[in-house]
């Protein structure tokens, strides 16, 4: 078996058929440098830290398994607020929210006019004729000042998107069912809240000591501790159908290569799929294919610990794009993650993110203006003085989230329905049914059992 991508949800697709399916050879086929996709760890002053995702939903079982089997301990941020910079002031984030949905329009008081507050207080039924954008959802339900301060800054962190072009049914699927079956927004996020509570305020993220972005390599490793084989630098230009299986072929036109298997996983990005499917599955193609991706970066400082102290008292905060700052987000590193601020008394580390779908101006900056743009808006936020940062990395993602705009549901199952039946080919990555690691890690271990099975057909 093959599998083209080496992001997670292509590594686990492989850990799926070495662990689960033995006997069968595997062989992983990445075409950029390194493996990991938007897992990944950088250097800023001498300390390994996150410069991609920096952790995973632990309240989805996947992404502990994942760990258990590699022997790997989670680690859970400090339980320190995070907050919204909203209106030039920080707002604490309100509690018992659903995607920015309120369990309790009062709690908005404060990030909200008491006029928002009343509206949000006021909902609206919403009578569905099929999908629906979050925003507009939320906001014919809720009023327009809960989208703009509240989901559009919480999807922004999760998708580089935003909210009224987003997918109700794909990225928020308990609200859409919630607004579909005509009960409240607001007593879905009363549900979910008290569920939450039900677990004991068990923690919600997690990661690892030293940062997720280990999590690749140490994959990597123990697939090939149990033979698999992974290959990077080489880009998958052709996927023909064989009989028996499929032919690979890679390499430069005027020195290709090919590799024959009986079964292949698919986990790279929407628009490479698209192209190695439409010569032999149009349909399917052209559904991927229409699967847009937004473009971020990620800019981490490392302060001076001792002139740095304002960014230790909280998580970090959320942007609402509607106030038209440079940044999106921001995370206090140091105070987040309890083993950074150990095993560097010395450093503050904090970072802030960039982009969102369609903000090309931007990203188009040189790393040094994007830093310094950064470090302003920073500054700003936390109304106090910041020293000069001894290091700064700047790692941009092009291409990095992919957009389930309205109708995704519908234009993925298309796609699944355009490949035919007989074949031992399978689909994974964030482009399908979510994009959060566990999301990932589950699509590539049922994309690996589907072609398994297949391949067991008479």
């Amino acid at each position: 078996m093959a599998v083209i991508g080496g992001g997670i949800a292509g590594l686990s697709a492989a850990w799926q058929v070495v662990t689960q399916h033995l006997g069968n050879e595997i062989v992983v086929l990445e075409g950029s440098p390194r493996v990991g996709g938007r897992l990944c760890s950088g250097q800023v002053a001498g300390q390994t830290v996150d410069v991609g995702a920096e952790s995973m939903l632990v309240r989805r079982p996947e992404g502990l398994q994942l760990l258990a089997e590699l022997g790997l301990t989670p680690v859970h941020p400090a339980k320190v607020g995070a907050t919204i910079w909203s209106r030039g002031s920080q707002q604490p984030m309100p509690a018992g929210t659903l995607m920015g949905v309120p369990s309790n329009p009062s709690t908005l008081q404060g990030l909200l006019s008491a006029d928002e507050v009343a509206r949000a207080g006021a909902e609206q039924p919403v009578e569905l004729k099929g999908d629906i954008a979050i925003g507009d959802l939320v906001e014919r339900a809720l009023g327009p000042a809960v989208v703009d301060r509240l989901v559009e800054p919480l999807l922004g962190g999760v998708y580089a998107g935003h909210a009224r072009s987003l997918s109700a049914q794909a990225c928020v699927p308990a609200l859409y069912q919630a607004a579909a079956q005509g009960e409240s927004l607001v007593a879905t996020a009363q549900r979910a809240s008290a569920a939450a509570s039900q677990n004991g305020g068990s923690p919600v993220f997690g990661g690892l000591p030293g940062g997720i972005g280990q999590l690749p390599e140490l994959l990597v490793a123990a697939l090939e501790q149990r033979g698999a084989r992974v290959r990077t630098g080489v880009v998958v230009r052709d996927l023909t159908r064989i009989v028996g299986g499929w032919r690979l072929t890679t390499g430069p036109t005027r020195d290709e290569q090919h590799l024959d298997v009986d079964g292949v996983v698919i986990a790279s990005p929407a628009r490479a799929t698209s192209r190695l499917l439409e010569g032999w599955a149009p349909g399917a193609a052209a559904a991927i294919g229409e699967v847009d991706y937004a473009s971020m970066a990620i800019v981490t400082y490392a302060f001076d610990a001792a002139a740095s102290r304002s960014l230790r008292g909280s998580s970090g905060f959320l942007v609402p794009p509607v106030d038209g700052h440079d940044i999106k987000a921001a995370t206090f590193s140091s105070a987040k993650w309890p083993w950074l601020s150990r095993v560097r008394e010395d450093l503050t580390v904090a970072r802030v993110s960039f982009g969102r779908f369609g903000d090309v101006a931007s990203l188009q900056r040189p790393d040094h203006e994007l830093a310094g743009a950064g470090l302003a808006d920073l500054r700003r936020a936390i109304d106090g003085s910041l020293p000069e940062p001894r290091d700064v990395h700047v790692q941009r993602w092009g291409g990095g989230l992919p957009q389930y705009a309205v109708g995704h549901r519908a234009r993925i199952d298309h796609a699944r329905a355009g490949i035919p039946g007989d074949a031992a080919l399978g689909l994974a990555g964030a482009a399908y049914d979510g994009v959060g690691i566990p999301a990932c890690i589950a699509s590539g271990r049922a994309a690996a059992d589907l072609v398994v099975t297949r391949l067991r057909e008479p």
